[in-house]
C-alpha cells in the first residue's frame, strides 16, 4: 500500500512522526524513538515554553493555541512519553484548581458553574493518556454523561444556547476522551462510557461524517479541510483516524469521506495540509500549502487499518 519513497520522506520528519511512523504503518513500537520526543524537536520546543508555575500560555483556556489546555493535547497526540513527570504535575494542578461546579473543567474564573463538555472531554483524552488515576477523573465522567443528548451524541452549547442538536465537534472531542479512559483500563460507569461510545459513532455515521441527515448536503464546507492540529474542530480525517484508533470496522457510510480523501491525494503520494487554524502556536509544525507528514502519516493508517488501497 505504501509506496517506499514516501515512507522515507515520513521518516525524514520530526521524531514524533517517526515513531507513529515505525509503530502505525511499519508494526515497529520503538520505545527508544518515543522517548526522545520529549528531548528533541516539537516536543522539546514545547515543554520548554512550560512556565515555572507548571503552566503554559497565559492559563488553562487562554491564548489559543498556547494555552495550557491546547498545550497538553499538543503533546499528547505527539505520542510524547505517557509517564512524563511535568505533565503529570500540571494535570494535577488542574484538577486541584479547575474544577466547576459540575464537576468539570472550568475554562476560567467565570465559569465556576458550568463547564464546557467539548473541553471535557479533550482533557480526559490526555489526562488518561498521561496516566492520570482514575480516582481522579470520575467527576469528569459525570460531568460528561449528564451532557449526553437525546440523539446520542454531545453539543458544548447545551449549557449556553440550550442546543437540541448534537454537535460533531463535541462528539468527536467526547469520544477520543472516552475512547482513551477505556483504553487506560478503567472499569468506572464502564457500561455506560460504552454505550455512549456506540451512540455517538452512530450519531456521526447517520451523517456520513460530513452531510446534513435531513438534506444530504454537506454541513460545513471546513469538515473537508486537513487541518492539523485539529484544536477542537471537527473534520473527515481527524474521525477516521479516530475510528482506526478505536478499531471500528468499515461502515459503508463512511465511503462519501474516504472518497473525498483519495481525491485530495498527490500524485507522489501525499496529502497537504490546507490551512492552519489562527491563533499563536508554540511551534510552526508544517507549513500551509505544503505536503504535509502529519496528514500523510494519518491517512495512510486510516487507509492500512481498512485495508484500503
Amino acid at each position: 500500500m505504501n509506496h517506499p519513497q514516501i515512507i522515507d520522506w515520513l521518516l525524514e520528519g520530526d521524531v514524533s512522526i517517526q515513531y507513529q511512523v515505525w509503530r502505525d504503518l511499519l508494526g515497529s513500537d520503538k520505545k527508544k524513538l518515543q522517548v526522545r520526543i520529549a528531548n528533541e524537536g516539537w516536543g522539546e520546543q514545547i515543554l520548554s515554553k512550560r512556565k515555572p508555575d507548571g503552566q503554559w500560555g497565559d492559563r488553562f483556556y487562554q491564548p489559543k493555541w498556547i494555552s495550557t489546555h491546547y498545550t497538553l493535547l499538543d503533546l499528547r497526540n505527539l505520542n510524547l512519553p505517557p509517564n512524563n513527570e511535568f505533565v503529570k504535575e500540571t494535570i494535577d494542578l488542574i484538577l486541584q484548581n479547575n474544577l466547576a461546579d459540575d464537576g468539570g473543567i472550568q475554562l476560567g474564573p467565570s465559569t465556576a458553574q458550568h463547564s464546557d463538555v467539548c473541553v471535557n472531554g479533550m482533557f480526559l483524552n490526555y489526562a488518561s493518556y498521561f496516566q492520570t488515576p482514575k480516582k481522579k477523573l470520575h467527576s469528569i465522567i459525570d460531568s460528561i454523561l449528564d451532557e449526553i443528548m437525546p440523539d446520542g451524541g454531545f453539543n458544548c452549547r447545551t449549557t449556553r444556547s440550550g442546543a437540541k442538536h448534537s454537535s460533531l465537534h463535541s462528539t468527536i472531542s467526547v469520544l477520543e476522551g472516552f475512547v482513551e479512559f477505556h483504553k487506560a483500563g478503567h472499569s468506572y460507569r464502564k457500561e455506560e462510557i460504552l454505550s455512549a461510545i456506540k451512540s455517538s459513532i452512530e450519531f456521526i455515521l447517520l451523517h456520513q461524517l460530513f452531510l446534513s441527515d435531513r438534506t444530504g448536503q454537506l454541513i460545513h464546507k471546513d469538515f473537508l479541510k486537513l487541518t492539523y492540529p485539529c484544536r477542537w474542530k471537527y473534520d473527515i480525517l481527524r474521525v477516521l483516524d479516530f475510528f482506526q484508533y478505536a478499531g471500528i470496522k468499515w461502515d459503508k457510510r463512511m465511503q462519501a469521506a474516504m472518497d473525498v480523501l483519495k481525491i485530495k491525494r498527490n500524485k507522489e503520494g501525499s496529502w497537504n495540509m490546507p490551512t492552519a487554524h489562527p491563533g499563536q502556536v508554540h511551534v510552526t509544525m508544517e507549513k500551509a500549502g505544503k505536503p504535509s507528514r502529519w496528514n500523510t502519516l494519518r491517512v495512510l493508517r486510516v487507509m492500512k487499518h481498512f485495508q484500503i488501497e
